[in-house]
């Protein structure tokens, strides 16, 4: 018999936009994600993003007429809402920071076991782009395009 587990991993996360448009555009451009769907949804539009690897969750954006970014508060100090992987860091960083968006500078954890570094999209929500030697390997989707 199989198990039924009540969960099996994180489906998607939501991430607050004023401007859908801009936001797909800002998403699909500077990050690489992919339009999957947009659609309305209880009066606002929905925008489902997709990563290229197989089994990455989606980033799903909502738009609002209230502006608050998000970011949690961690010890008083500002922490991100998502965490996205990289397979590397540096060449990420670089690539951000060529396309104008102000990035942190790297932060190494343990001897190079993880890094990090915080940047902050169209609407001010604070990110982490992430590397660690414990990062899963997973397949690029087929049909993946930007």
């Amino acid at each position: 018999m199989t198990k039924q587990y009540l969960f099996t991993r994180v489906g998607y996360h939501y991430i607050p936009t004023t401007n859908i448009d801009e936001s797909i555009d800002w998403y699909t451009q500077n990050l690489g994600l992919k339009l999957i769907n947009k659609f309305m949804d209880r009066g606002s539009h929905i925008a489902i993003l997709h990563y290229p690897h197989r089994n990455a969750i989606a980033t799903v954006l909502i738009e609002t007429t209230d502006y608050k970014p998000l970011e949690i508060m961690r010890n008083g100090k500002a922490f991100p809402i998502a965490a996205l992987a990289c397979d590397s860091i540096e060449n990420t960083h670089k690539q951000l920071k060529e396309k104008g968006i102000s990035v942190d500078d790297i932060t190494t954890l343990g001897e190079e076991e993880a890094k990090y570094f915080y940047f902050k999209d169209n609407e001010g929500n604070l990110l982490e782009a992430a590397w660690s030697k414990w990062d899963s390997k997973d397949e690029i989707k087929h049909d993946f395009e930007n």
